[in-house]
């Protein structure tokens, strides 16, 4: 699946496969607004995917599906014809209902605070020629759905980088969302899911790490690929190595992404010999004679040792250890296995 580029013979779903509204906006507020959601009246994103459940409600209930891109966005923005529109269709199919949900909405649309016009700033970045054949809703194509979860199968979704960079995290934020939701709700969880993400830079939020730590009791996991822990907000940064069962640290990392995992990792204790060589200055006169023509005949002074045996707490690999003492090519691997028992971290050649 190549999203926003015309080859490409599938599509994604937008709304995860899902007929709840309420379901299906809370996973697209957390892809189109979740990196921000910190910064948002709340600190979090419920106020938009309340908002977005407002016109999805009332819009699946008059239409039978959900907004296309350019339809949703044309109500995020408050346009008179398109919400007249959606309120003659629900009076005609007497939801009134969803008919209230929508003048909620219509009333909010505007007052200081609200959400409605970022989502439409955010929900602009889709609604662009590159992706004016993606996201159907229509009924015309059958878009690839993580419902699709419940049987065995392999997907590669590649995301439009360039020329698209900000649609593109929002898609990955967007597939991961879909993938903890759906993951966790399949009804036949023998089959192990997973999901691998190239570049997971933008994508964790408080959200998106809540539903990571739901992962290992669904028989899922995800791989988060980070280039640093700079792309993480700093205040998710300890939970986040606190939630995955494994971690890897790859040769070249700095030295404060070295003293995150360094802290995760903990100390152990270990013996440590100390050898100290301390001069034997003699008194008798004859064992100073002796001790001269030894030093005489050997160069050295006369010298007895003492051994002092400790037991000290050390870190199991340092910051300075991560950043420079890792060969090219190899990492520091730390796992836990399926029982939740975490095994210490240890040097692996990635090449062999």
């Amino acid at each position: 699946m190549k999203i926003g580029r015309p080859d490409s013979g599938y599509d994604l779903d937008l709304y995860g496969g899902t007929t709840d509204p309420d379901e299906a906006a809370g996973i697209l507020a957390e892809a189109l607004i979740g990196d921000m959601a910190a910064s948002l009246p709340g600190g979090d994103s419920r106020r938009a995917a309340t908002a977005l459940a407002q016109l999805l409600g009332p819009y699946r209930a008059a239409h039978g599906r959900f907004p296309s891109v350019p339809d949703l966005r044309e109500l995020l923005d408050g346009s008179k014809t398109a919400v007249n529109a959606l309120r003659e269709a629900l009076d005609e199919a007497g939801e009134r209902a969803q008919a209230r949900e929508l003048e909620a909405r219509v009333r909010q649309s505007g007052a200081p605070g609200d959400v409605g016009a970022l989502l439409a700033d955010r929900i602009a970045l889709l609604d662009r020629p590159a992706f004016a054949d993606f996201f159907d809703t229509t009924g015309d194509r059958r878009p690839f759905s993580l419902r699709a979860l419940e049987h065995p199968l392999r997907v590669r979704i590649d995301l439009p980088e360039r020329g698209h960079a900000e649609a593109s995290r929002m898609l990955a934020r967007l597939v991961l969302a879909q993938f903890t939701e759906c993951a966790v709700g399949r009804a036949d969880r023998s089959l192990f899911a997973c999901l691998v993400l190239d570049d997971a830079s933008h994508t964790i939020t408080p959200e998106a790490l809540r539903g990571i730590q739901r992962l290992r009791s669904a028989h899922a996991g995800a791989v988060l690929t980070l280039r640093t822990l700079d792309d993480v907000p700093e205040s998710l940064r300890s939970a986040l190595l606190g939630a995955v069962g494994c971690r890897m640290a790859c040769a070249g990392v700095t030295t404060w992404d070295g003293a995150r995992f360094a802290e995760v990792w903990g100390t152990e204790w270990v013996e440590t010999r100390d050898v100290t060589d301390r001069q034997i200055i003699a008194e008798e006169p004859l064992t100073k004679v002796l001790h001269f023509i030894r030093k005489v005949a050997t160069g050295k002074a006369v010298t007895t040792q003492s051994v002092t045996v400790r037991t000290v707490e050390r870190e199991r690999w340092s910051a300075s250890e991560l950043a420079h003492a890792v060969p090219p090519g190899h990492a520091v691997l730390s796992v836990t296995s399926v029982r939740g028992e975490g095994g210490p971290p240890v040097l692996v050649d990635l090449r062999a």
